[in-house]
């Protein structure tokens, strides 16, 4: 099935893939599904189906002027499900991806659902203010929209060195990957890419908590200097009941790519 459509009529980019138990894999911000390479190839090995999809506004999916909001966010992940007649699947989401699966369980329950897992996510809340005095201050989200208004392919170009933790001594990914991600973040749309700085950055999560009544995996890296782990991973992991928190030192954001192959054990181990 190449594409699925929301309920205002547009299209999402949609691979299915394989048989058995359904994982759904839904992308971070700025890339799209091909991000999780590594982990299709493990899952489909492991003898899983695997479903991706672009986010509106990213990838081949329709690039509108609106909707780039949760709740629609949310509404879209239903679509990809019901279209792909989806039962009992384990959803994984990666850092903003994250918060579709929250605000999904919130607005459309867990009846479709049997596991999920949370990897460098954004859940609960990034924002700082009073009531997350450890939060991201709100002058590093209008930071970033100026640089993307301004030169969205330079921001993009060093975004990936603090994406993938690179610096003058570490170099965890090769720089093909790095440019291979380049081209993936590159064909969203720049309406989309800014105003999803919006939706992740300053979406509270908290109240949608309640929803994940499922066992939950969340695994976060502990040098993860673009969604840090205290105001995310550990946060997530208090609350929410069924949740295992699995912490990997030292690992940047882009954990899928700097540490695939213990992030693919973990994942099958979990979803198995």
């Amino acid at each position: 099935m190449p594409s699925v459509e929301t309920k205002d009529g547009l299209s999402l980019h949609v691979k299915d893939m394989g048989a058995g138990k359904p994982v759904v894999l839904i992308h971070g911000w700025p890339l799209t599904g091909d991000m999780f390479e590594y982990q299709t190839v493990a899952l489909l090995e492991a003898g899983f189906r695997v479903i991706t999809y672009d986010r509106r506004g990213f990838g081949q999916s329709s690039h509108p002027a609106t909707g780039y909001d949760y709740d629609t966010f949310a509404d879209d992940l239903a679509a990809v499900l019901d279209g792909c007649d989806v039962q009992g699947a384990t959803l994984v989401g990666f850092s903003m991806g994250g918060g579709e699966i929250a605000r999904y369980l919130s607005r459309h329950g867990a009846a479709r659902i049997a596991k999920v897992a949370l990897v460098s996510a954004v859940v609960p809340y990034m924002l700082k203010d009073d009531s997350n005095p450890n939060g991201v201050d709100a002058g590093t989200f209008e930071e970033m929209k100026a640089e993307i208004r301004k030169d969205r392919f330079a921001f993009l170009g060093d975004f990936a060195k603090k994406f993938y933790g690179v610096g003058l001594v570490s170099s965890p990914v090769s720089a093909d990957l790095m440019h291979w991600s380049f081209m993936l973040a590159v064909m969203a749309s720049p309406l989309a890419t800014m105003r999803c700085v919006d939706a992740f950055g300053k979406t509270d999560f908290r109240p949608d908590l309640a929803a994940f009544t499922m066992p939950t995996l969340i695994i976060h890296g502990t040098a993860d200097n673009t969604v840090p782990i205290d105001v995310a991973g550990r946060a997530a992991a208090k609350g929410i009941a069924q949740a295992q928190l699995i912490e990997y030192e030292g690992e940047p954001h882009g954990l899928f790519a700097t540490a695939p192959e213990r992030l693919n054990r973990d994942l099958i181990g979990f979803i198995a």
